[in-house]
Parts: C-alpha cells; structure tokens; sequence
C-alpha cells in the first residue's frame, strides 16, 4: 500500500468513527475505547500534517489559489458541521433548532457562504421581519470577491474589488442594518474580518489554524506564501491568549507555515509513536527533489535513513516484517546489507514462515542466506527424522557433506526395515544427485533395485558391480550389496560372467579379512551373534560364488567352443 492509499484508509477509519461513536462505546471494554479513540486522533494529526505539506511544499500554490487550498485544508478536517447541518435540516422547522444560528456561524467561519445562504433563506422564510436583513447579508455572502480556478483576473483586481466589498459591509454595519438580529450583526463582523468577533467565536473555530484561515479569508485573501508564518504565529497567539502552551501539532503546523521541511521532520520524529508517517513524508519530498540540502543533517540521504528506521520496526512485528522487506529494496544503498542482517534474526518458527523468507532470499539471491536457512531446516528435519524432508533441503541447500549425512541416515534406515521411505524424492534426484559421492551412491543404489524389480538382472548386476569397484559405495555397506547379489548368483541364467564373479570374490575377501573383533575387550553375546551371522553370510555368499564361477566358466568356454 502507497502512503496516498495508507493515508486515504486512515481517512474512511477516522470518518467512520466520527459518524458513528457508537462504535467506540460499543467496544469490548473501556481500554479498547479509549485505544480506538487515541488511533483516530493520531491519524487525524498525521492526514492534518500530510495535506498541509501537500499544499505548502508540494503544490507550491501562489497568493490567491493558496487560501482556497487552506480553506479545502479546513474544511476537510474540521468535519462536525457536516453532521450538524444533517441534523438541522432534517427537522420540521430548521430555522428554529436550537443549533439552527451555531450552524450558519460555522458555516460562514469556513467560507462556505452558499449554505449560509439557503440557511439564512429559510430563516427569513419562517421570520418575515428578519427577510430584509436576510437579504442584504446574503447578497454581501455572494458578492464576495473569491479568485475561484479558472477565473482570469489578476491579484490586483481582485484586491480592489475585496476593498470595495469590504468598505460596503462596513457601512451596513455602522447603518446599524442588522442592528435588530444580533446573529445577523455577528455574522456581518466576521466577514468584515473583526478579531474580536472572531475570537468570540473559539468554541466554533475550534482550534488556531482554523482561526487563522478564516481570518485571512476575511482580512488578507490575498496573503503570499512569504507572509504565511506571520499571520499563523500572530493567530496562535491570539487564539491561545497566554492562556497555554503550544502542543506538539502546533509545533509542527508552525513549522510547516515557515516552510523549514527539515523542522517539520524533526518535529514529527519526536511526537509522533512511530517513523510511519516521517518515512513516507520524507520519501514524497525526495522524488519532489524538496530535499537535496536537508540531507547534510543526517550524513547521508535522509530518506533512505528513514525508511531504513522504519522498515527495522516492522521487522520487530510478528507478522508485518514481509512489508518491511519492501521498504529495504527502496533503499538502494544499504537497503540490502540490512535486508540480510534482518533476515538472518527472524525466528523460523514453522515451516511455512521458513519457506516465505526462502522465498523472499531467493528473489533477491542471497545466497547465504538461503543455504544458511536450507541448513536450518535441514537439521531440523533430520531431529524429528523426517529424512526426505532433509535430503531435500540439503539439496536445496548446495550443502554436500550435509547431504552425506542424511544420505548415511537413508541407508542405514534401508539397512533397518529392509525398504527405502520417500521413494519419490530419491527416483527423481536428477543431476542433485552429483552433489555427493554418498548422495550418488544412495541414487544409484535405488536404480538397482528399480532394475531388479523390472527383471533386467543384466544391468542390475553390471551396476551392483561398478558401486563397489568403483569406490563409490561405502565398505560398511558392502555386505548388503553382496547379499543383493544372492538372488542374482542363484538364478538358472548366468548373470555375473567370470570375470565380474572374480571381483565379487575379491570384494567379500576384502570384507571378511576386515570384519574382526575389536582386540580389546572381551565380546558380548550379542556381538558373538553378529559374527555368528556375518559368518554364515559370507560362507552362502563365497558358495554361491564358487558355483556361479563354475557355471560361467562352462557357459564361456562352451561359448568360446562354438
């Protein structure tokens, strides 16, 4: 999610709650209320900060266009009267709620004159002494000289026209026309620009940016960008009156109205809970190159320092460190050296969290990464004796002397049960099998008993052969495969020529001269009974030999006779 769509999201949370407190009260209980309740006056400082930026650094607007902004600025943040104008309206007679006046003073306070107007026209509807005053206040609200967009006139038209209009609602005013309605006459004097009656109006205007856009809007329409810091700092201290300090979003709005980007990221770091909005901030500024000459105050670039900062917290979170992964590969000088120390700290806790940061290593081919977490599960598989599992990731892993171990494990649990688990993995080894001379044995060792079992004996006995005289096969498990080749020396057709049954002799010699008892220590009777059947074994297999010796010897030289 882009930081537009983060803040959009935190927008339809924020007026969701706004327009449905219910919810906050309807909560499990009091803590989650007040948690509910402290996130949506966070999100309503971070998109109050976010747009203000927006305008003042981003859309860069001049004298004019500038305080249409900051009136959409207001008008999107201080949202109540949209609530309270549903209200008044949808009673039988609007003009005599009790909020009818406090509507039409908020209305005006935020330039929005068109409502104030249809509002005022439904009191004079209901009052007829009021429809002359009425009247003349709305056409004062539609004459006003606004620089709309697209309007062709130029600053200095308009200030001559705002004069003249200005000079008009003065003399209403000092006529006494309103004289009679002291919500008429209190109206007239804000759009005259009066401090003291907008100062009356706190309770309406809320907070100090709103006092300070409403009154630019009725005394200084015009106001440069230049200027802006001097009429924010004079309307907060109006509207605070010594009475309190400034709070830290006062801080940050003061900061922005300089125009001190690198102040208002100060700012924001040291109030706000986390470097969510700081990071996304700085990162919009950067591609607007806002801020070339505010990296110095890092050392290095600003926002990839940030994003940095913010992307190591996700990865503190059990379950949002994925994103954080996102924010490392926009960083593009040490977004990846901190991507693969992060990496190597996540706990590989289940085996489907493990395959997502495999995945995650892979993508971006950090290679010791993944042979560091191939290993891992590796091991892991081999404890709960999941051998096909650890085969597999010692594959995956490139680790050859890993693979030897388990390829070990495979044989000696063939030597066990007499039969191979996950035969699947092992019949479709592939080139993998290269990785190890044990890892080859293993997959050469399986291809003869597929042979045996598909009666191509021929072949099963060359390759039964060549494990042994080719080294390849370990000499702890030459016995086995020579009582393999017990049911291939005792079939009617000769299948191992003389020659082949010469190595064979030479192999189960080599075996019997190396399977004595240790010298030292006297036998148990279970090692007496090992070489009992060792003992029995080699002399069926040196039988068997010695007749299979002579039927290819006959075979052969009747052959050669022929």
């Amino acid at each position: 999610m882009n930081p537009m769509e983060s803040l959009w999201a935190s927008r339809e949370l924020k007026k969701n709650y706004l327009e449905n407190p219910e919810k906050l009260i309807a909560t499990k209980d009091p803590t989650s209320g007040r948690q509910f309740s402290t996130q949506i006056s966070i999100l309503s400082a971070v998109e109050l900060i976010w747009n203000l930026c927006e305008i003042l650094f981003i859309e860069v607007a001049p004298a004019g266009p500038l305080l249409l902004h900051l009136l959409d600025w207001v008008r999107l943040h201080v949202c109540e009267v949209d609530s309270l104008s549903a209200d008044v309206l949808g009673s039988e007679n609007p003009s005599k709620h009790e909020s009818f006046w406090k509507l039409v003073t908020i209305l005006v306070l935020q330039g929005r004159l068109d409502e104030a107007r249809q509002m005022l026209s439904k009191e004079a509807d209901a009052n007829p002494t009021s429809v002359g005053m009425c009247r003349i206040l709305g056409d004062l609200m539609r004459t006003m000289p606004i620089l709309s967009p697209g309007n062709t006139q130029t600053l200095t038209e308009l200030e001559l026209k705002w004069q003249h209009w200005h000079e008009e609602c003065e003399r209403h005013l000092q006529d006494g026309t309103f004289a009679s309605s002291p919500h008429l006459e209190s109206l007239c004097k804000i759009m005259l620009g009066d401090e003291a009656a907008l100062l009356e109006q706190k309770e309406h205007l809320s907070n100090w940016y709103h006092f300070l856009v409403t009154r630019l809007l009725y005394s200084h329409p015009t106001v440069k960008p230049i200027d802006l810091h001097f009429y924010a700092q004079s309307s907060l201290d109006l509207f605070l009156g010594g009475e309190s300090s400034p709070e830290p979003l006062d801080n940050i709005l003061m900061a922005a109205f300089e125009f001190d980007i690198h102040q208002v990221i100060k700012e924001c770091s040291l109030t706000l809970s986390n470097w969510w909005f700081v990071a996304h901030l700085t990162d919009l500024l950067d591609h607007c190159k806002l801020l070339q000459s505010h990296n110095l105050y890092f050392g290095s670039n600003m926002r990839e320092f940030l994003l940095l900062e913010y992307a190591s917290g996700l990865f503190a979170h059990h379950s949002l460190w994925q994103l954080g992964v996102d924010y490392f590969d926009y960083c593009p000088e040490l977004g990846r050296v901190s991507l693969e120390l992060h990496i190597e700290r996540i706990p590989l806790s289940t085996e489907q969290k493990a395959l997502k940061v495999l995945r995650i290593c892979e993508q971006r081919q950090m290679t010791e990464q993944v042979r560091s977490i191939c290993k891992i599960l590796a091991m892991k598989a081999v404890r709960n004796n999941r051998l096909g599992s650890a085969l597999s990731w010692s594959i995956r892993a490139k680790d050859a002397a890993f693979a030897t171990l388990v390829s070990d494990r495979f044989l000696r649990d063939y030597c066990e049960r007499g039969c191979f688990s996950d035969l699947d993995l092992i019949d479709n080894l592939g080139p993998a099998m290269m990785l190890s001379d044990r890892l080859t044995f293993l997959g050469k060792y399986r291809e003869f008993h597929r042979l045996y079992g598909e009666k191509r004996f021929v072949d099963a006995a060359s390759l039964l052969l060549s494990l042994m005289t080719s080294q390849i096969a370990p000499r702890s498990f030459w016995m086995t495969l020579l009582t393999d080749a017990l049911p291939l020396l005792e079939q009617k057709q000769v299948i191992f020529s003389a020659e082949q049954t010469y190595e064979l002799m030479r192999c189960l010699e080599d075996v019997a001269s190396g399977s004595g008892r240790p010298a030292h220590g006297e036998p148990d009777a279970r090692q007496l009974q090992d070489d009992d059947i060792e003992t029995t074994k080699v002399e069926m297999l040196r039988l068997a030999l010695a007749r299979n010796l002579a039927r290819a010897i006959v075979k052969e030289g009747s052959l050669e006779g022929s």
